[in-house]
């Protein structure tokens, strides 16, 4: 009980000094005792937002640099310029269980779950909370802790299934199926779509509502080949008026876009920071070395005239050294305009090939053209050949998913794990540092020490 009352203390004071953006006014720094936090409404909301905060607060962490640009050094996206050895360890799938973030971002996901279970157990107990409230935090704590297992069972495999905040039965939990995990995420989140509601709580896109959990639950249906559901519940959000894909690229990442379903508010603004992904990955002058830069074959694979290559990326020409392209999907590293960038969880687009994809499976292959046309339209190139059949269309999906989601939340390295694709793709590009087993991270050597019954991935022994 008393690691509890540190937690949720912990999570008020984060509230109180950085995270009152997500709540209407600030806590005083004071209220902190565990036993008031779910009898009102301010201190409830604070303690479940307070996790927003927490995962963006800092650079190279999980929900920022990690998530987006390490992965996409796992897959066939992106490489690190200069040797880092954090960094090349993920470029050439040399991966230990003592990797540094390997075993970080392992550590935050399940620190994010304790939080939300701790959550989940306040809320479910609050009697003296307005019943609108209460149900949109319990939603907003099942949609994140839904989330943070999603990507443990991507990057991690079978994960232990942690639901409470016993630390002492937690800390001997074993590895449960991938399966598993996938039906308390499916059930969580829809507990969460019933609870949450149509409405973002705050206004800004930096909160879940009950589009943003369908959103996910029609991922995890894809993810699984549940191809129907995947269909109807992407439907739900692609049919919902408050969403539209934007026909200027340029203005699909700013704050609040008509294309987001789902983003991370900058709470650490020093020195005209925006998005830690944009001061990242973007140099500080126009003649400045790009660190992070796109991978050959991404590149080649646009086709002439995709203005996803013309806005999200930059060309840059050394004099002594051949060019290079850098992401350019924020485009700010620093400004004195104020915030106007948030980072993009999850948005609109996925959702359309989503649902191409179910489609396709389902032998819907005009539906699921459709679909693909409408991500191909605004990017300015022409309609997919209505001759193209179904093995011809998965591709196709394959490839406007890389092409569309690249650097984004890992999506290419899952995409082609789920297809078994990996081999195919990823073994000419590694050589001889490639094994099939890569396409899993290890389970870390820290969780390993402190719980004797995890068992380590194939490969990592």
């Amino acid at each position: 009980m008393k690691r509890l009352q540190f937690l949720l203390a912990g999570l008020l004071l984060f509230a109180a000094t950085s995270c009152s953006k997500y709540v209407d006014t600030p806590l005083p720094k004071n209220e902190l005792v565990s036993d008031l936090v779910f009898k009102d409404d301010k201190a409830a909301t604070a303690a479940v937002t307070g996790v927003y905060g927490n995962m963006n607060s800092f650079n190279y962490m999980f929900s920022n640099v990690l998530i987006n640009y390490l992965s996409a050094m796992q897959a066939d996206e992106m490489y690190y310029y200069t040797s880092f050895a954090n960094y090349d360890v993920f470029k050439e799938n040399r991966l230990l269980p003592s990797s540094q973030y390997v075993q970080s971002m392992f550590a935050d996901l399940y620190s994010y779950i304790y939080q939300m279970n701790a959550c989940i157990e306040g809320l479910s107990g609050a009697t003296s909370l307005t019943p609108a409230v209460r149900n949109q935090l319990l939603g907003e704590s099942y949609f994140m802790r839904s989330f943070f297992y999603f990507y443990l069972v991507n990057m991690y495999g079978d994960v232990p299934m942690i639901t409470g905040t016993d630390y002492q039965v937690n800390g001997v939990k074993p590895r449960v199926p991938r399966a598993e995990v996938y039906d308390t995420i499916i059930s969580n989140l829809k507990t969460a779509v019933q609870l949450l509601g149509d409405q973002y709580p705050s206004g800004a896109r930096t909160r879940p509502d009950k589009a943003v959990a369908n959103a996910l639950l029609a991922r995890v249906y894809l993810y699984n080949q549940n191809w129907d559901l995947a269909e109807s519940t992407a439907s739900l959000v692609i049919n919902n008026n408050a969403y539209t894909l934007l026909t200027d690229l340029n203005t699909v990442f700013l704050a609040n876009s008509k294309e987001a379903l789902f983003q991370l508010q900058p709470l650490n603004l020093t020195g005209g920071r925006n998005t830690w992904e944009g001061f990242t990955s973007t140099p500080a002058t126009a003649t400045g070395t790009g660190l992070f830069r796109l991978q050959p074959g991404l590149i080649s694979a646009y086709e002439v005239g995709d203005q996803r290559l013309a806005k999200w990326t930059d060309v840059r020409t050394p004099a002594t050294t051949p060019k290079y392209y850098i992401p350019l999907k924020y485009k700010i590293r620093t400004s004195t305009a104020g915030v106007t960038e948030y980072s993009m969880v999850m948005r609109l687009a996925e959702q359309y090939l989503i649902r191409a994809e179910a489609r396709i499976h389902q032998g819907k292959t005009d539906d699921g053209r459709s679909d693909l046309n409408a991500i191909r339209k605004r990017a300015g190139l022409g309609e997919l050949s209505t001759s193209l059949d179904q093995a011809a269309l998965l591709l196709a999906v394959e490839k406007e998913r890389q092409l569309e989601l690249f650097a984004e939340w890992g999506h290419r390295w899952f995409d082609l794990k789920r297809t078994k694709r990996s081999d195919a793709v990823l073994g000419p590009l590694k050589g001889a540092n490639w094994q099939a087993t890569d396409t899993l991270y290890p389970i870390p050597s820290d969780a390993m020490r402190t719980n004797i019954n995890l068992t380590q991935n194939p490969g990592y022994n």
